[in-house]
């Protein structure tokens, strides 16, 4: 009975072990995942703060000023259009310099124009080479400028983060499975001998297999419940802290971290269950013991 018990407070002992091991290089995966998210969702909103300027023919009227509107605002790559009219360019400019309007001699120099603020996707310079030339065309837009210096320079730093980001995930997810793998397998050891005594007796791997892997994948599913948990406690406390970044952290990247939590946490668990019992049942007796 003494044995039994002992037997199976070792047993219970290293569940908790593979189960607080799990749950910690789930949390350092998640960090990673959700901050890939992250940075994506912050460079997409540093993007769409990209504006292209359209300024207006001085003589341009209402008519044709709401016809070109209509146009740019069925352009797929619009994300928002603003109209400035020349009376508020002339505003803006007076309240720039410190000024009233009536300091202004003879006409308002400026002219309206449109600031248009494109789609994530679209800013890029391939894709402003295709939007800007039929702009630049028609004879009521007198010039069109975008910043595609600072979008090109943007663009390659973004790239440069997300390959570093993508290769740490990348080996982080290995680091994991070869941790996890490991104590899966050291809880596995303890029980060797059955396992060979369960196939000596004419018992089937697939037979064999099941208890191990069940209780590997309710570790997996503690484990990434509790990895989810603690970061969702962590994000919460970086919004409280920040409550700026909170448009950054939008619905689609949580679910997505924790989906990916809980996807890892159940594919390295079953898949450590099932190479440490197949190697134990592919083991001699002789090594079962050396081993």
């Amino acid at each position: 009975m003494a044995k039994k018990k002992k037997i199976s407070a070792g047993t219970s002992m290293n569940v908790v072990t593979a189960c607080i091991s799990t749950t910690l290089m789930l949390i350092l995966l998640g960090t990673v995942i959700f901050f890939v998210c992250f940075a994506h969702n912050f460079s997409n909103s540093l993007k769409e703060n990209f504006t292209v300027t359209l300024m207006l023919d001085e003589n341009i009227t209402q008519k044709q000023a709401y016809n070109i509107q209509s146009r740019l605002r069925k352009l797929p790559c619009t994300r928002s259009l603003n109209y400035m009219s020349k009376e508020k360019a002339q505003r803006e400019l007076a309240a720039g310099l410190g000024t009233e309007e009536t300091d202004f001699l003879g006409d308002n120099p400026l002219s309206a124009s449109f600031e248009l603020r494109l789609k994530s996707e679209y800013a890029n310079s391939d894709s402003l080479n295709k939007i800007l030339p039929p702009l630049r065309s028609d004879s009521l837009i007198v010039d069109v400028s975008a910043p595609q210096d600072l979008m090109d320079s943007l663009n390659r730093n973004i790239r440069h983060i997300s390959s570093v980001l993508l290769i740490i995930a990348l080996l982080l997810t290995l680091v994991s499975f070869v941790l996890i793998n490991n104590t899966i397998r050291l809880s596995i050891y303890a029980r060797r001998l059955m396992i060979k005594t369960m196939r000596m007796v004419g018992a089937s791997y697939g037979f064999i297999r099941r208890p191990f892997i069940r209780k590997a994948i309710a570790i997996g599913i503690i484990s990434a419940i509790l990895a989810c948990a603690i970061l969702a406690l962590g994000i919460y406390n970086l919004v409280k802290y920040d409550p700026e970044i909170q448009g950054l952290i939008t619905w689609q990247a949580v679910a997505f971290t924790a989906g990916a939590v809980i996807v890892c946490g159940l594919i390295i668990t079953w898949l450590s269950a099932y190479i440490s019992v197949s190697h134990y049942l592919k083991m001699s007796r002789d090594k079962l013991y050396t081993n």
